[in-house]
C-alpha cells in the first residue's frame, strides 16, 4: 500500500475512477485511495500455485476461486481491496450490475511482503473481519516456508494456526481443502533477490 493516499469524496467516486484506470490498481479505505505496487515474480508464482491447487480441489463444486484482479467491497468498513486469492462458496453478490466488485468472501489469501505485511496482518485483517460470510484468512510468506491460517470460531474469535517447513501443510476447513507447503511454494527459490523486494 502506498504511503501517499489520494482522497475521494465517496466510494462511488473512487469506483468510477478505478474502472477507467488502465495501468494501475488502487485500494480504497474510508475516502483514501492507495496505489498498489507491482507484484514480484515469486509473489505471482505463489498466488498462482495457491489458486491452481484450490481450483483443482474445488472443481465442479459450489465454490469459485478468483485471483488478484477481483475487487472486494467491504461495505460496513467503507473499503475496497484486491485480495491475492478469493474463494466464494455462496452465490456471488455484486456491488452493481457491472459484476466487477464482489461484496463477500468465504476465504481470503494475501501473500506477504516487507512493505505490506504489517497492514495485511493488522488493518486489512480488521477490514476483512467485517465480511459476514468470511471464515478463513491465509497469510503466506514469500521468503520462507511459512503460512498462517486464521479461522473464525463460533463465538467470532479468530484462531491462528501457524505452519512452517517444507513438509508442512495447511487445512482449510471452511472450503474442505488441504494445501501442502510443497505445492504452495512450487518452483519458488528463496535465495532469489526477488524475495527480498517489496510485494
Amino acid at each position: 500500500m502506498s504511503t501517499q493516499p489520494q482522497l475521494y469524496d465517496s466510494f462511488e467516486d473512487y469506483l468510477v475512477a478505478e474502472r477507467e484506470c488502465i495501468d494501475e490498481k488502487h485500494e480504497y479505505v474510508g475516502g483514501q485511495v492507495f496505489a498498489m505496487t507491482g507484484a514480484s515474480f515469486d509473489h505471482n508464482l505463489i498466488t498462482t500455485n495457491i489458486a491452481r491447487g484450490l481450483g483443482n480441489q474445488l472443481e465442479s463444486g459450489s465454490c469459485a476461486v478468483l485471483v488478484n484482479d477481483m475487487r472486494l467491497r467491504i461495505e460496513t468498513a467503507d473499503a475496497c481491496t484486491y485480495p491475492d486469492v478469493v474463494v466464494l462458496c455462496n452465490a456471488p453478490a455484486f456491488h452493481d450490475g457491472r459484476r466487477d466488485v464482489i461484496t463477500d468472501a468465504t476465504l481470503l489469501v494475501e501473500v506477504l511482503s516487507p512493505s505490506t505485511e504489517g497492514y495485511d496482518r493488522g488493518g486489512k485483517f480488521a477490514l476483512y473481519r467485517a465480511l459476514p460470510e468470511f471464515q478463513q484468512y491465509v497469510l503466506v510468506a514469500q521468503d520462507r516456508f511459512a503460512v498462517d491460517v486464521f479461522t473464525r470460531q463460533p463465538d467470532d474469535r479468530w484462531l491462528l494456526e501457524a505452519t512452517a517447513g517444507a513438509d508442512a501443510s495447511i487445512a482449510l476447513g471452511s472450503i474442505g481443502c488441504t494445501l501442502a507447503h510443497a505445492a504452495i511454494y512450487d518452483s519458488v527459490r528463496f535465495d532469489s533477490p526477488d524475495t527480498e523486494t517489496a510485494r
